[in-house]
């Protein structure tokens, strides 16, 4: 009995630290890799609701740099030049659009938020961006948010490239680039509160959680006190006091 009991007390535990925010019964969460944000919202509407799903993961939102040589990959998007929210998937005004739709059937929206870093290193300088920001690669130099050579990682990082070399030095996987990412000073409250205001954003337009792309690269402190920034889900769909749901990505090497 006393076996039981423990773990019953285990499970309630689990539970609590637990909560992917969707409508009860629905439990699956679809991740519509590239769609464009009026597509999902229609897809909520005509398929997603009516057969259950709880709700969608999106691709990155904010404004990301544009690249053509290959022409336009899929991880472009993992690049990011501003917190704008102009991508090929779609505008703010859209985004705003989605979400609401999508959570006015119950289908709950899901944002692939990448924080760890910023564009590549070789990016180059220019307005070749997904909203025509300005941005330089080279000085770090990215006004839109705005982030300067101060805030980021580069005179942290004790590789000789400046790049994760070592997959088995910790150090090396969340202080140096990873493949040329400009790697942030998460370590900066400054910072933080940059990528807080990005989120927050986000929550007050009524998305339910976030995917943090490149977890592995933060340091779970850092995490922790960008976490804390953030805001409640907001009350037009969700219990006052919610929490946003939070999933972290973690590759092997």
């Amino acid at each position: 009995m006393q076996v039981l009991l423990l773990l019953l007390a285990a499970a309630g535990l689990c539970w609590g630290q637990y909560n992917p925010n969707t409508l009860p019964k629905r439990n699956s969460i679809v991740h519509l890799f590239e769609w464009r944000w009026q597509d999902i919202a229609l897809e909520c509407e005509r398929y997603l609701a009516p057969n259950g799903f709880g709700g969608v993961q999106v691709s990155p939102p904010n404004e990301n740099i544009v690249i053509t040589n290959p022409n336009r990959p899929w991880w472009e998007r993992y690049q990011p030049v501003s917190y704008k929210l102009c991508t090929r998937s779609g505008n703010e005004e859209e985004f705003r659009d989605m979400v609401t739709r999508c959570n006015n059937v119950g289908v709950h929206i899901y944002v692939d938020a990448v924080v760890n870093h910023m564009c590549g290193a070789a990016g180059g300088s220019g307005t070749h961006s997904t909203c025509g920001s300005y941005f330089n690669a080279g000085n770090r130099d990215f006004p839109a948010v705005p982030y300067s050579g101060w805030d980021f990682n580069d005179g942290k990082c004790h590789s000789g490239s400046g790049e994760i070399e070592n997959y088995g030095d910790i150090y090396q996987v969340r202080d140096c680039r990873l493949v040329s990412l400009l790697d942030l000073a998460l370590e900066k409250d400054y910072v933080r509160s940059k990528v807080a205001e990005y989120l927050n954003h986000l929550i007050d337009i009524g998305v339910a959680g976030f995917r943090l792309d490149a977890a592995k690269h933060m340091w779970p402190g850092d995490i922790r006190a960008f976490l804390d920034k953030l805001n409640d889900l907001n009350i037009q769909w969700f219990p006052e006091g919610t929490k946003p749901f939070i999933y972290q990505e973690v590759t092997a090497h």
